[in-house]
């Protein structure tokens, strides 16, 4: 029988998706689209990638619109915003799933990699949910894509695993002052996924062993078991979940294996 999910409804919904036109981003923007929801995707490269995701949200029925912006920049965010306010009026979800970083051992850090690291990763959390509370006077839905990097430690993931740090810290901190405006905020923390930026760490010599792909559950965590989780926390079913850190890695993260 195929999963089809909750019954979850978002038409008449809006929201923004950053880095939603690959990878697990894609599968949320397109989870979203599925259930009715218009969405705004936000790319910094490739646009014939995303262009080619936002005719897949069109084929389903609802709107999709582009958005070429650096998160790393505040200006461009607020440029963003600003376009978001103008076309739409309103947003009613916002997902920050855009993240970058350096593949480097914390003793090998510069200047350059942290900072680069900490403003995509977790500085762009922090502004992009300030312009989007705004946005939402009724209420609307946060979520944020962590990494269980946030708490474990992985060889040449420090920068990243201290900027998922932060964003986890921010969860807690915005959803306390966002719940009394009917917003939750949430995070997902997955397992490893099978993307180019898992390539890029999976290729240190400590994690040329194929042992990171290995789960008590048997398989890795996909990007669609994320959009689904994803789903559920943008639903009216999760209206009582607040600040929380939701962990999907089929178990790995309590019986660890030695990455």
């Amino acid at each position: 029988m195929t999963n089809t999910g909750p019954a979850i409804s978002l038409a008449g919904r809006t929201a923004l998706i950053t880095g939603g036109s690959r990878g697990i981003g894609k599968a949320i923007t397109l989870k979203l689209a599925s259930r009715g929801a218009d969405v705004i995707i936000n790319f910094l490269r490739r646009r014939s990638i995303a262009e080619a995701t936002a005719e897949e949200v069109r084929a389903k029925g609802v709107k999709a619109h582009l958005i070429k912006a650096n998160v790393a920049e505040p200006e461009e965010i607020d440029r963003m915003f600003a376009e978001i306010q103008d076309r739409f009026g309103k947003l009613d979800i916002f997902i920050n799933n855009a993240a970058s970083g350096v593949a480097k051992a914390a003793l090998e850090l510069d200047v350059r990699g942290w900072e680069w690291t900490m403003d995509i990763n977790a500085r762009a959390f922090l502004l992009c949910t300030q312009r989007a509370v705004k946005l939402m006077p009724r209420g609307g839905r946060v979520v944020a894509i962590s990494s269980l990097g946030a708490r474990l430690t992985w060889p040449a993931y420090s920068a990243v695993g201290v900027s998922k740090a932060t964003l986890e810290a921010l969860t807690r901190y915005l959803a306390i002052e966002c719940a009394p405006l009917g917003i939750t905020v949430n995070a997902v923390a997955p397992g490893a996924v099978e993307s180019e930026a898992l390539k890029l760490y999976a290729s240190q010599e400590t994690l040329s062993r194929p042992d990171w792909k290995q789960t008590p559950a048997g398989r890795m965590v996909t990007p669609e078991d994320i959009a689904y989780l994803v789903l559920f926390l943008c639903s009216e079913h999760a209206s009582m979940i607040v600040g929380q850190v939701i962990v999907i890695d089929g178990g790995v993260s309590l019986a660890p294996i030695n990455l």
